[in-house]
């Protein structure tokens, strides 16, 4: 009798516990969350290499462009304003101010890639390529470092470079 009561008893609890599940609210998801209105960019100041009629949210993408390309922040170049902090507790950035040497240098670098692209790299008529001329941008040395690793060429077993594809191989030297 005592085995049969037991199981009568873990039947109702069972029973007990099915019906309390059943009888439970489903669980309601949380609101979505309100759709936040597109980011605005303020006109830009203080250009001095990149076109002065661009808009802000046109230089807020040149910018994380160079920032993919670089490795870097925002901060990397512009400083920080310790009087105006922001909504995340941090120092606003003083997007106008020049006085961080890496500001200057990617201004440099900036035209020295502008003149690659148009005086050099402009005149070069491609055939094969589907026409495509071929350019250079920060990404072309630095690959998403702020400085450029140093390139160090792999050595031939018998120390003589492989002749590039297309090239016949050099004659020996006697």
């Amino acid at each position: 009798m005592r085995t049969s009561s037991l199981s009568a008893v873990l039947a109702a609890l069972a029973l007990c516990a099915a019906v309390a599940l059943a009888q439970s609210p489903a669980p309601v998801a949380p609101p979505a969350a309100a759709p936040r209105p597109p980011r605005t960019y303020p006109a830009p100041t203080n250009l001095k290499v990149l076109p002065k009629d661009l808009t802000g949210q046109q230089v807020h993408e040149i910018m994380e462009k160079w920032e993919g390309e670089l490795g870097g922040h925002c901060n990397s170049c512009h400083t920080a304003d310790p009087n105006n902090i922001g909504p995340n507790g941090k120092p606003r950035l003083k997007f106008e101010d020049d006085s961080k040497d890496e500001k200057v240098v990617a201004r440099l670098m900036y035209t020295l890639t502008q003149e690659l692209n148009q005086k050099y790299f402009g005149a070069i008529k491609m055939d094969d390529d589907h026409g495509k001329t071929p350019s250079v941008s920060c990404a072309t040395c630095h690959r998403g470092h702020m400085h450029p690793e140093e390139f160090v060429p792999v050595k031939e077993e018998h120390g003589a470079m492989p002749p590039m594809p297309g090239m016949s191989p050099a004659p020996a030297q006697k």
